[in-house]
């Protein structure tokens, strides 16, 4: 992949059943090895409650790729590997084997019905601001601003950075 021509992409990563981190690990391992992905940075590893749910808490994430897949292709390439590790939706807010949400992507908006660009809540939830903040801390989303600013709206929300 010629970096030139690759997009600047932040992928949340997410799960709640089996063994979470190991689980994480394997994506990442997904991710490093899909020929169009080049992994930049991963944030630590957060433990937080389910958002509009009940069941264990999650294991968070966010990493930052570089990748020549336009959305569409890459939220396909990202669901494949959902599904290699077991990710059902039996239901909304279902607990999870694995989730990857593709938080943005460069600059682009998208509002398609399969993938909404920047993703519509990333600057609502802690189990994303905070990783983001940790990797990109110059980051801005491109209707709201610096997602640095939009901590203090995350704040009450409990969320443990893990070792």
């Amino acid at each position: 992949m010629t970096s030139a021509s690759a997009e600047r992409v932040f992928v949340g990563l997410g799960a709640n059943l089996g063994d979470a981190r190991a689980t994480l690990a394997s994506a990442l391992k997904s991710l490093d090895d899909h020929p169009a992905i080049t992994r930049v940075a991963t944030s630590s590893l957060y433990r937080t409650a389910p958002v509009d749910a009940i069941g264990p808490d999650y294991l968070n994430a966010v990493t930052e790729l570089r990748t020549t897949l336009v959305p569409l292709a890459l939220l396909a390439a990202l669901q494949a590997i959902e599904s290699e590790h077991g990710r059902q939706r039996p239901y909304v807010n279902a607990p999870r084997s694995l989730d990857l949400d593709l938080l943005l992507y460069g600059q682009r908006e998208l509002d398609h019905p399969r993938l909404t660009l920047p993703h519509p809540r990333l600057h609502q939830r802690a189990f994303v601001v905070e990783p983001l903040a940790e990797i990109a801390p110059e980051l801005a989303h491109p209707r709201l601003g610096l997602l640095l600013d939009w901590r203090g709206s995350v704040a009450g929300q409990a969320i443990e950075r893990l070792p």
